[in-house]
């Protein structure tokens, strides 16, 4: 009778065992390391991450950037020192490009700029001493402020309106001055 019973539980124990360390746990989902290897070594041939900051901190000094969307999206952490330069533009929720390069088993930012979005066709960038002239002379402008209420009502560049990026999505050329054909102007809070 124990001769039965400890048969019967060996392979019960050998299945428990094999369920508890994951043997099949990961089955049907390729871990990390079955990622397929071009994609890994082109994004550190290139030593560049391109995202979104997610974090940054200057007692443990790292910074932390989202690469890609959804469920695509990957979070790299790496470390800074007094080398790193542009670490003002890791601002947390902010679009960032960076250059980093190993040393050891560490990543190390080198470089932190800012990613700037492209001017769609037939829009041109305004340079801020030619802005300045501008509304200096009283020229005929609508000057718009991009940035949301809360950033715009305590401070803003005098005679802008605001209309949010949300809103011009949202009511497009509606919410735009009637006579399309003058100059119209659009800052926000980024360094363009």
């Amino acid at each position: 009778m124990k001769k039965i019973k400890l048969t019967l539980f060996i392979p019960i124990a050998i299945m428990l065992a094999f369920l508890s360390f994951g043997c099949a746990k990961d089955m049907g989902k390729p871990s990390a390391a079955a990622k397929p290897a071009a994609v890994e070594t082109q994004k550190q041939a290139d030593n560049v991450y391109t995202g979104s900051v997610t974090g940054k901190s200057n007692k443990a000094k790292t910074v932390s950037i989202q690469v890609g969307q959804g469920d695509a999206a990957v979070t790299h952490m790496l470390k800074f020192d007094d080398k790193t330069t542009g670490l003002e533009f890791a601002e947390q929720g902010e679009a960032a490009i960076i250059t980093w390069e190993q040393r050891g088993e560490d990543k190390f930012a080198t470089v932190i700029k800012p990613k700037l979005a492209k001017l769609p066709e037939g829009v041109t960038e305004i340079k801020v001493d030619e802005l300045f002239k501008l509304v200096e002379d009283k020229s005929p402008i609508t000057l718009v402020d991009a940035r949301p209420p809360f950033r715009y009502n305590p401070a803003h560049i005098p005679g802008a309106i605001n209309i949010p990026v949300p809103v011009l999505k949202e009511k497009g050329a509606a919410v735009l001055p009637a006579d399309k054909n003058s100059l119209i102007v659009f800052y926000c809070q980024g360094v363009t």
